[in-house]
């Protein structure tokens, strides 16, 4: 054979690996509720959303069984700039993510699933950031003078809210949207797989 038959036969038999590397990836993710850990074991991929998830919150390091050390609680802006910086470091996109991404993961009732205990193991059922935009929508009183110099003048009014943010409760599932983005919370990452 020569050097281009090889080189042939060879990406043929790294693409065949491949397909049943995948096929063996999807019997996993059947079996085990959608998720595939890396072969490493730091990540969790969601075979569903197509997104990576570190087995460990900011702050606590996969050992290889589990996760270690103490979660790094940060404020909605640390918690951006964090992301961006790991992205950064990385050469991943990782993001906070969003509130229905992130509650995917959540505990019913105050106790984690089985799912998600094996996949996040050591993961503190806490708080934790979203990127999810907080939009305020109040009643609006339109014979108010104030409402009327700022434009305000329909029966309701929306404007985001950039002292507040959206948070998951890991215990329960909860969303709140009235956050304040100085509160120090926990902080899990994400990123969006090809």
């Amino acid at each position: 054979m020569n050097h281009q038959a090889k080189t042939a036969f060879l990406r043929a038999g790294s693409a065949l690996a491949a397909c049943f590397f995948a096929v063996a990836a999807l019997a996993q993710a059947a079996a085990s509720g959608g998720v595939i850990l890396t072969e490493d074991g730091a990540y969790v991929v969601d075979a569903r959303s197509r997104l990576a998830w570190p087995r460990c919150v900011e702050g606590m390091v996969w050992n290889g069984k589990t996760c270690t050390g103490e979660p790094r609680l940060m404020t909605y802006h640390e918690a951006t700039a964090w992301a961006a910086s790991r992205a950064k470091a990385d050469g991943v996109p990782w993001r906070l993510p969003r509130v229905t991404e992130l509650r995917r993961w959540a505990g019913k009732d105050g106790k984690a699933t089985a799912v998600v205990a094996n996949s996040f193991p050591a993961a503190p059922l806490d708080w934790y950031w979203t990127m999810t935009a907080s939009i305020d929508t109040k009643a609006v009183n339109p014979y108010n003078y104030g409402n009327i110099a700022q434009g305000r003048a329909g029966a309701l009014d929306s404007k985001l809210g950039v002292q507040q943010g959206w948070a998951v409760n890991m215990a329960t599932g909860a969303a709140e949207g009235d956050v304040s983005r100085r509160s120090r919370l926990m902080v899990r990452l994400v990123s969006s797989q090809p």
